[in-house]
C-alpha cells in the first residue's frame, strides 16, 4: 500500500459485473464517498456539445425515442468498432477525468468525508491507479458476473468478452492491488470484508 494520506483515496478494480458498485456503496455507509465513473459519463452525454460530438461519431441511430442517446445502442456500435470507442474515448475521457478531480478536491475539503472511493471502469488504463492510495480487486467468478450482466443489461457471454477485451486481464488487475474482496456469496459477507479493509486503512492512515 503506497503512503496514505488524512483523506485516502481508493481505487476499486475488478471485472465486468463483479460487484464494484455494491463494494462502493458499503464504504459510503462507513462515511466514504464513492466518484461513479459511468453516472459522470452519463451526464455528460446530455450536455449539448458533447451530445453533438457523440451523434456526430454515431450517427442518429443512437438516439431512442426521447431524442436522448441510447447508451446500449452507442455501446454496441462502440465496442464492435474499435476506432469509433476510440474516438468516443477521447470526447469523454478528459472531461470525466476533469469531473473526477473537481470532486476529489471537493470531497478533500469536507470533514465528514472519511475517505474518496474511484468507481472507473479503465481505472488502471488510464493510470489513475498512480493516484491511489489503496487498490482493491473485487474477486467475482465469470458465470456469477456473466448472471449479473444478463440480469443487469441483457449481455451475453461474448458480449462480456467483447468489452473485457478492452481492459487488463483480471489477473493483472490482481497482481497490482493491495486487497482483494470476495464477492462469490453474500452482501453481508461482502460488507464484513469492507468493514475490515476500511477499519485496518483508517488505524493506518
Amino acid at each position: 500500500m503506497n503512503n496514505l494520506r488524512k483523506k485516502p483515496i481508493i481505487g476499486l478494480l475488478g471485472g465486468i459485473g463483479s460487484g464494484k458498485s455494491t463494494v462502493a456503496a458499503e464504504f459510503d455507509k462507513l462515511g466514504c464517498r464513492t466518484i461513479d465513473a459511468d453516472k459522470i459519463a452519463h451526464e455528460l452525454l446530455n450536455e449539448p456539445a458533447v451530445r453533438e460530438k457523440t451523434i456526430g461519431l454515431f450517427g442518429e441511430s443512437i438516439l431512442d425515442s426521447e431524442d436522448k442517446i441510447d447508451r446500449k445502442k452507442m455501446a454496441e456500435i462502440a465496442f464492435a468498432d474499435p476506432d469509433k470507442l476510440s474516438s468516443l474515448n477521447s470526447i469523454l475521457h478528459p472531461l470525466v477525468l476533469a469531473r473526477t478531480e473537481q470532486l476529489i478536491a471537493h470531497y478533500k475539503q469536507q470533514p465528514h468525508v472519511k475517505a474518496i472511493v474511484l468507481d472507473m471502469p479503465l481505472l488502471a488504463e488510464v493510470g489513475w491507479d498512480k493516484r491511489c492510495d489503496m487498490l482493491i480487486f473485487v474477486d467475482c467468478k465469470a458465470q456469477l458476473r456473466m448472471a449479473r450482466m444478463k440480469k443487469k443489461a441483457g449481455f451475453d457471454e461474448n458480449q462480456l468478452k467483447i468489452r473485457e477485451n478492452f481492459q487488463i486481464s483480471l489477473d493483472s488487475k490482481d497482481s497490482i492491488s493491495d486487497n482483494v474482496v470476495d464477492n462469490n456469496s453474500d452482501l453481508l459477507a461482502l460488507a464484513r470484508q469492507v468493514a475490515d479493509i476500511f477499519s485496518y486503512m483508517m488505524d493506518n492512515c
